[in-house]
């Protein structure tokens, strides 16, 4: 199968490249580029992925470079914090890591943001590596150059900007992932063609029944559309002071709803009930027509994503809203479709307007009897 490849830039002049394959197979030759046979390299994984992938990319880079060691972080979000980030630190001292060694990040979208965190800080700054292995971070979270770690229950309070050398895709690793991770990545690349392309959003209707059997060439090629969205949102705006924060529409209310119910739902299924709430609010405004905003609220549907969440206050989800990075001194900067393909980035939202919108996809015990 061939290598799939796309160069990010930033100034016109090439960053990394992002490589779509099927297997480990080319990793080794892949990182040789970066001329490893003196370095150390440090695989950061977590628990689940350790027992699936770990020994196998360890086997596959040893040969290549002086030492190869591996730390793994306990999964789920509720462990990407600084305490864990302290312990890696003392690890990477343990085993002796100069600036010119290098961090492997294999994992999803945790293990991404904090081995970018950790190879920003750790002695000013190492190269790292991006190793993706699910839907969420393929398609979206290993490309761009953002880290970070939660604090205190904030999503990404703590993070720098922190470019990969490299992200290498093998979409075979999307074939182990637990069902409710997958279609949570899915939240992401349905956000891509949403915001940028009703082409793609169309392709990706079109191709429901291949995406949910996880069909290998749909996966190369649905990944590869959407990483080229990201890579022109990230390319034109790589610190987010424009339009890269069209990339957050259905975050802003769906990171509030991670928090209430502290992290119980997948970050993907947020961003669905957040893009619905912002689709909501977009046709309120008259941006979407009725018939395009149940459309996009029942896309989710088969992609086993949800439309609608129990066990929150409305009010409390509001007021989180205001808490979170992306508000600003003029408004919180909310994203909102003016039609299917087209995004915009808004500060004029009300808090009426949000409270409504949360209303429109809150589940309470009275619906249940009606």
């Amino acid at each position: 199968m061939e290598t799939n490849r796309l160069q990010i830039m930033y100034d016109k002049k090439p960053s990394y490249e992002i490589v779509l394959e099927a297997s480990f197979e080319n990793l080794a030759k892949e990182l040789e580029a970066f001329e490893i046979a003196d370095k150390t390299l440090c695989i950061i994984t977590d628990s689940n992925v350790e027992k699936l992938y770990g020994e196998e990319v360890l086997r596959a880079v040893r040969p290549h470079c002086r030492k190869a060691v591996m730390y793994t972080l306990p999964a789920g979000e509720e462990n990407k914090n600084l305490d864990n980030v302290r312990k890696a630190y003392a690890f990477l001292i343990g085993e002796g890591l100069k600036r010119k060694d290098m961090l492997l990040a294999l994992g999803g979208g945790v293990v991404g943001d904090m081995t970018g965190f950790i190879a920003a800080t750790y002695l000013r700054g190492v190269d790292f590596v991006q190793i993706p292995t699910t839907l969420l971070a393929q398609a979206d979270s290993s490309i761009g150059g953002k880290t970070g770690v939660d604090f205190d229950g904030y999503k990404n309070m703590v993070g720098a900007f922190k470019m990969p050398r490299l992200v290498y895709m093998n979409v075979s690793t999307l074939k182990t992932l637990e069902e409710r991770q997958f279609f949570s990545g899915f939240a992401e690349i349905m956000k891509h063609g949403l915001i940028r392309d009703e082409a793609y959003y169309i392709w990706l209707l079109d191709h429901m029944y291949e995406i949910c059997d996880r069909d290998t060439d749909v996966m190369l090629e649905m990944i590869q559309h959407s990483c080229l969205i990201k890579k022109q949102v990230v390319e034109k705006d790589p610190l987010e002071k424009g339009d890269r924060a069209l990339l957050n529409f259905g975050h802003t209310i769906g990171h509030a709803i991670e928090k209430a119910r502290n992290f119980t739902l997948y970050h993907g299924e947020c961003v669905a009930l957040g893009a619905v709430a912002a689709a909501y609010i977009s046709y309120k405004r008259g941006m979407l027509s009725m018939e395009e905003y149940y459309e996009i609220r029942d896309m989710f549907v088969p992609f086993n994503l949800p439309i609608s969440v129990e066990d929150i206050d409305p009010k409390e989800i509001t007021l989180l809203t205001r808490s979170d990075k992306k508000a600003e001194a003029d408004g919180i900067r909310f994203v909102l479709l003016k039609k299917i393909g087209k995004a915009v980035i808004d500060t004029t939202v009300t808090e009426e307007e949000i409270t409504e919108a949360v209303k429109e996809i809150y589940f309470s015990e009275e619906d249940a009897h009606e």
